[in-house]
């Protein structure tokens, strides 16, 4: 291939890996020359597969839009006389000031606000607002900062919490944030049978009388609404959006009227006059406020005299005491700004439920008690008031912030619209809130302030008797601009519920991530007006109020938060555009909004933080498979780090000290867990609650072998999750597994969290001789681990050992206490003992006593030191008795020898025949490449008649296939330079190769012959007769046991009785099921003291 091959792209590139095709680059040939050729740009041609050019990248930013369509997108696709897409053109003004405008100022506005003035006077109601307008303000700020760093898509504050928090916290607050807009569409809907029942058509009610009667309206007048609202957000959601402005019209013409009025006032007030009852205020009818009139020189008694007078007119009826010991009064409802009642305005003025509406500075003669009569003529408050209720009602009316930021796939400028705008418009409703609380306190009577429905003025809508031209400018005004909020509301829940299906964080919510063709959310919008219904039947918008608010306080709060965790943690990925934030106002912010749920109701606050947690623990449970580079995962590495810095390097104090463990795994030829109930011991083992890490080695070069070492780790964290093991998992490839494995144990863990303990398998095929390492691998092992000063776990019969779901209902853990090493041996078993499946075994102590130890002390003392160790466990003492070596000892001794010395000489005398093999087989190669004396024929019958009979076919086929390869080699080069003479040289004849064949012959014989001759060595013989011996002891005393532990004895010095030694741990563990050897790392790890 020549170089201009290679520029037009090749199969492969320069390190032979084969091209893939980029996601950035075209690899077209054309498109190739176009962008390569003439650039200069030839050095990083290899590179351009997998890394655009500069300009490409910078291209494709450029036009970038959103992720996401958002609404004006969405209504141009149902549009099919548009042919082509616009983009979004909607600016700071249009897309963001206007409809966070309407979204705040709304129901509570028109409907409370008045009432909430008179009842906590001017200036615990200017506190209340200025609470709430100022969580609202510092939210917005935090999350200006949010929405300017970086590109937002369409999803608005969801989509901003959740890439911020994490999937859990976005979930839990998502839905939060989508219970709060759902419950407001319910506020809102009953906020206009309200208006329409109580001031456009009262006779429209069809239930009269009692309260609960008006309940049943609200109810049924609220189903009806839900249904037809929905039905209008079903068919068509542009309509919706057409309308928007229409009601963002009344909304505007409804404030401008309220001033308007109070200017009004000023020089000209409203005449509404309020009737009075000594300083009772009477509900106004069309009667005079009067007891008695003058009428052609006669006295007659008025309406209001038969109301209090047992319904007589004459003038010496029995009347109510009250009515007949205080004066009727007439008094202005609306004085005017000047006329100086806003200082009778400024207290507050809390009553209980069904107390009448009082003004104050009026004399009054008071009655006893029992003479109080309860009269439908009074003005009644219909709940119990005080100042934290008031804050919980209220705050709806200051939401409707994100109003901007949910329009963020519609903005021109996303970046720089949603802070000016909604920055905006929450200083504007600010003003417009604060001011309007001081001009009601000057210019509204206070009874008339107290009347929450107007009951004084004729009925009339309080707040619509101020403005000017007539009270019925914001009658109408508010009750569109109710339905079109209700409407607004009915539009963004479900899509809001439908972009976190669609995120697949809740699973059980994915079914409503579907809807109709054009991707209109049809089930998402079933569930929202469900829940709606369930805030409709509550019927009362002061009871519903109060839920929203814990919903949109909660959802505030952790907007709140995000900003403070990004900025504390100062990742290199937070740089936002609104340089306007700091941590201190997000955390003043977060604290506020925490303070306002606890002061609008603690058990509201208390359930809505339930929900929160629990929907966050099932994201958690279920498994947030999604990465978003949010802010907790920084928090989440910032305090590990921290943590690992003050986490001492030294040991830890034996208070402290737990079991990190290193898990040892042996990988099959498919990288899958050999003995996965290893596992699960770990499992089962980590009541301890330390550090746990899974590791492996792979033998080879990592180059070659990095797609197995990630299949293992695939492999061994699946399992883990099987297991429910916690922990980490590190696969090292490495050339020899003695070296991976050392290379885990001296290198795994980071600075004070490093393992302490070893757990391994004991490698069951040791005895094999085609597998020699297995057991010099083991013993290593064995010998690092003591070095690293780290306790070893050996778990022999591993695959008899129980799964998680397994449950022992009885049986015994037996522990063998040869020597003390640190206390472990006491220490594993109560670990164990936590777990579901050895919670119901019973602990037993088995020590050993010599000839010369008093063993009813030794029983005593260990009890007393398992009382100081707050174990329980029965201890029992074997006495070993000194006896003669038996001859079953002895000659497994000698067995062990023998077979230890024919597995070396064995090994010798296979090196030997390689090597003669090998030489034969070069001279089979030099005698074809002399073609002129002999020819192959004849050269592999001398070659097959040289062999020496006893040599084993697979050892003859494994040397013929080791040089199988170099022959190829070779006659590939005679092709290449067949023309050049070779000469050859013979080192070996045939007489000289039968003469060494029949001396290594002879030696082998003689060195078998001495085997069979040997004795055994005594060291090996006593160690043996201990092995036999303490086995035959505790095969006694625990072979029904569920689990024996035991004191693992130390490798020998010298390394010429490793496989001795891997002998007498069998003879020590033979016969028992489940065996776990524990060596200690040589320091405490159990105290008396607390």
């Amino acid at each position: 291939m020549n170089e201009r091959d290679y520029e037009e792209g090749g199969p492969s590139t320069g390190d032979g890996i084969a091209r893939e095709s980029s996601p950035f680059i075209n690899n077209a040939r054309s498109e190739r020359e176009n962008v390569y050729e003439g650039k200069n740009m030839a050095l990083f041609e290899e590179e351009m597969d997998s890394n655009p050019m500069v300009s490409s990248l910078l291209n494709k930013l450029a036009n970038y839009t959103n992720v996401t369509q958002g609404v004006v997108e969405h209504e141009e696709d149902e549009d099919s006389k548009r042919k082509e897409i616009k983009a979004p053109r909607m600016g700071t003004f249009i897309g963001v000031y206007l409809p966070c405008l309407q979204n705040i100022l709304g129901v509570i506005l028109f409907l409370r606000l008045t009432w909430i003035v008179g009842t906590a006077g001017v200036l615990e109601s200017f506190i209340i607002v200025f609470m709430c307008c100022a969580g609202t303000m510092l939210t917005a700020i935090s999350m200006s900062a949010i929405a300017t760093n970086g590109v937002v898509p369409a999803g608005g504050s969801y989509y901003m919490i959740s890439r911020s928090l994490g999937p859990e916290f976005g979930g839990a607050v998502g839905l939060c944030f989508y219970l709060g807009t759902t419950f407001a569409g319910a506020m809102y809907i009953l906020g206009t049978i309200e208006i329409l029942l109580k001031y456009i058509s009262p006779n429209a009610a069809i239930f009269t009388g009692s309260e609960e009667a008006m309940l049943n309206n609200m109810r049924v007048y609220g189903t009806c609404i839900l249904a037809l609202m929905a039905i209008v957000v079903f068919v068509g959601v542009k309509y919706v959006n057409k309308l928007a402005l229409v009601f963002l019209a009344c909304v505007i013409l409804s404030i401008i009227a309220i001033y308007a009025g109070v200017i009004k006032t000023a020089f000209d007030p409203p005449d509404f006059r309020v009737c009075l009852l000594g300083n009772r205020t009477l509900v106004r009818g069309n009667y005079p406020c009067a007891k008695y009139v003058e009428v052609e020189n006669a006295t007659m008694t008025t309406s209001l005299w038969r109301m209090f007078c047992e319904n007589s007119p004459f003038l010496n009826a029995t009347c109510d005491d009250y009515f007949h010991l205080n004066n009727v009064t007439e008094i202005q409802g609306i004085p005017g700004v000047t006329s100086g009642v806003l200082l009778d305005n400024l207290w507050s003025v809390y009553g209980d439920k069904g107390s009448i509406v009082e003004k104050q500075d009026l004399p009054s003669v008071p009655v006893p008690e029992e003479a109080k009569v309860k009269s439908a003529a009074y003005v009644y408050t219909d709940i119990m008031t005080y100042f934290t209720m008031l804050v919980g009602i209220y705050f709806p009316s200051v939401t409707g912030i994100m109003a901007g930021s949910n329009r963020s796939g519609d903005l021109r400028d996303a970046q720089k619209s949603i802070p000016t705008g909604t920055i905006l418009a929450i200083s504007t409703t600010s003003f417009i809130y604060l001011s309007c609380i001081v001009l009601f306190g000057a210019c509204i009577e206070g009874v008339v302030l107290r009347d929450k429905f107007g009951e004084a003025v004729n009925g009339n809508l309080v707040i619509g008797t101020l403005a000017w031209p007539s009270p019925w400018v914001i009658v109408i005004g508010s009750f569109f601009s109710t339905c079109g909020a209700g409407l607004q509301s009915l539009t963004g829940a479900p899509r809001l519920l439908q972009a976190i299906a669609r995120d697949g964080i809740v699973p059980f919510l994915q079914v409503f991530g579907h809807g109709k063709s054009n991707g209109e959310p049809t089930w998402a919008l079933l569930l929202t007006a469900f829940i709606c219904e369930i805030g409709i039947l509550i019927a009362s918008l002061d009871s519903v109020a109060p839920i929203l608010s814990m919903f949109f306080l909660m959802c505030y709060l952790f907007v709140n938060l995000a900003c403070a965790v990004q900025t504390l943690l100062r990742t290199p990925n937070w740089r936002p555009r609104f340089k306007y934030y700091h941590w201190t106002l997000s955390f003043l912010g977060m604290s506020l909004c925490l303070a306002l749920m606890f002061i609008c109701s603690w058990y509201y606050a208390l359930v809505a933080m339930l929900i929160a947690g629990c929907i966050y623990k099932y994201i958690e449970y279920r498994g947030a498979e999604k990465e978003w580079g949010d802010g907790i995962r920084g928090l989440s590495l910032n305090a590990a780090r921290y943590a690992l810095l003050r986490v001492e390097q030294g040991p830890p104090h034996t208070k402290n000290w737990r079991p990190q463990v290193l898990v040892l795994l042996n990988l099959d030829s498919e990288q899958l867990v050999k003995h996965p109930r290893l596992l699960s011991f770990t499992a089962q083992l980590k009541a301890g609650k330390g550090l746990t890490i899974v590791g492996s080695v792979i033998q080879g070069i990592y180059l070659d072998k990095y797609t197995e070492a990630q299949r293992a780790e695939e492999n061994i964290r699946s399992l883990m999750a099987a297991e429910k093991t916690k922990g980490f998992c590190q696969i090292v490839v490495s050339s020899s597994v003695r070296d991976g494995i050392s290379h885990l144990i001296q290198s795994a863990g980071l600075g004070g969290m490093k393992h302490n303990t070893v757990l391994m398998a004991w490698p069951q095929s040791w005895k094999q001789t085609d597998n020699p390492f297995s057991w010099k691998n083991f013993v290593d092992t064995v010998r690092e681990t003591t070095a690293a000063q780290q306790a070893l776990l050996v778990a022999k019969n591993i695959d008899l050992f129980p799964v998680n779901q397994e449950r022992f209902s009885e049986g015994n853990i037996d522990v063998w206490w040869i020597v003390h090493d640190g206390g472990m041996l006491m220490l594993l078993p109560f670990l164990l003992k936590q777990h579901k499946v050895w919670r119901k075994c019973k602990m037993r102590i088995f020590t050993v006593a010599q000839m010369d130890d008093n063993s009813i002390q030794m029983k005593k003392d260990l009890q007393m030191f398992l009382y100081h160790l707050r174990i329980s466990a029965e201890v029992e003492v074997v006495e070993m008795f000194e006896n003669d070596i038996s001859a079953f000892t002895y000659e497994k001794t000698l067995v062990m020898e023998q077979r230890s010395q024919m597995l070396k000489q064995m090994q010798l005398s296979k090196n030997e025949r390689e090597r003669e093999i090998q030489s034969i087989t070069d001279e089979s190669r030099g005698s074809i490449r002399r073609k002129s004396r002999s020819s192959p024929q004849c050269i592999s019958q001398d070659v097959d008649h040289l062999l020496p009979n006893d040599i084993q076919e697979e050892e003859a086929q494994l040397i013929h296939d080791r040089n199988t390869a170099a022959h190829s080699t070779g006659m590939v080069k005679s092709h290449t330079a067949i023309a050049t003479p070779e000469k050859v040289q013979m080192t070996w004849t045939k007489e000289k190769l039968i003469s060494e064949k029949h001396k290594n012959k002879e030696t082998s014989l003689a060195s078998y012959k001495d085997i069979f001759n040997m004795k055994p060595n005594q060291s090996n013989v006593r160690r043996m007769h201990t092995a036999v011996k303490l086995n035959g002891v505790v095969l006694n005393k625990s072979q029904h046991a569920q689990l024996v532990l035991l004191n693992m004895p130390g490798p020998p010095k010298n390394r010429q009785g490793d496989e001795n030694y891997m002998e007498f741990l069998e003879v020590l563990t033979e016969g028992l099921n489940r065996v776990l050897l524990v060596r200690g790392g040589g320091r405490e790890v159990i105290t008396i003291y607390s």
